[in-house]
């Protein structure tokens, strides 16, 4: 008998050399794709949301525009663009009108001012712009004493700015005399010339000082013989 004979009946080929597999990386897998599907729930519930709030704003927006279009319609857009043209006008008219000088009221000015015994022969009037101006007179007195007068009433007045008398000679026709100044030009701006007119109407009577006496033209006009207040 053959002695070689093996006791066990389990096929030798039947044995493997491999394991089973581990359950750990099963379950995290399954992990992973239940992440993924939340995700992707997510990101297509906020794009139907932002696709929502886009419609929302727009549908208000066209109401909005709708609501203004009928309010302008209801406050007429014609009758608004002609008051604005009108304001413009104004306001343009009224700015003309504020710069506007009136050299005439110059003339008015001298004339209210002007003493009996002073006369002036020539005027030179100069406006380098509308707030630069100046003027210069030559002229003629009984005495120099009515000259210190005419130098006092122009001194107060606000529309003759630093008067300077110079050159002055006497001669046998009276006292000769220049002067130079500055022009306030609101003095003789045109809108300013009805409040001016009373107050150049006042500015004939000179004002009487505290502690001394008003000289009248009467004494200015006098040669008393007295030293002349400006040098010859």
């Amino acid at each position: 008998m053959d002695s070689n004979i093996t006791s066990s009946f389990i096929p030798k080929d039947t044995v493997q050399s491999g394991g089973r597999k581990p359950v750990y990386a099963s379950g995290l897998g399954d992990l992973l794709m239940l992440a993924g599907v939340i995700l992707f729930v997510a990101a297509v519930a906020l794009s139907i949301g932002v696709f929502l709030y886009l419609q929302f704003e727009e549908a208000s927006l066209t109401s909005k525009g709708e609501q203004l279009q009928r309010a302008q319609e209801a406050f007429e857009p014609a009758l608004i663009a002609e008051l604005t043209r009108l304001d413009d006008r104004m306001n343009a008219a009224e700015d003309v009108l504020y710069n506007h000088i009136a050299p005439s009221e110059l003339f008015n000015t001298l004339e209210k001012l002007t003493l009996k015994g002073v006369s002036f022969s020539s005027l030179n009037f100069q406006a380098t712009d509308r707030n630069t101006m100046s003027m210069s007179l030559k002229g003629i007195a009984h005495s120099v004493n009515a000259i210190a007068l005419q130098a006092d009433l122009f001194g107060k007045n606000t529309g003759i700015v630093s008067p300077i008398f110079s050159n002055i000679n006497r001669t046998g026709e009276g006292v000769l005399f220049e002067v130079s100044s500055r022009i306030n030009p609101t003095a003789i701006r045109y809108v300013n010339v009805s409040r001016n007119t009373a107050a150049a109407a006042s500015a004939e009577n000179v004002p009487v000082q505290t502690g001394q006496q008003p000289v009248t033209e009467q004494e200015a006009v006098e040669e008393d013989g007295s030293i002349p207040l400006f040098a010859p």
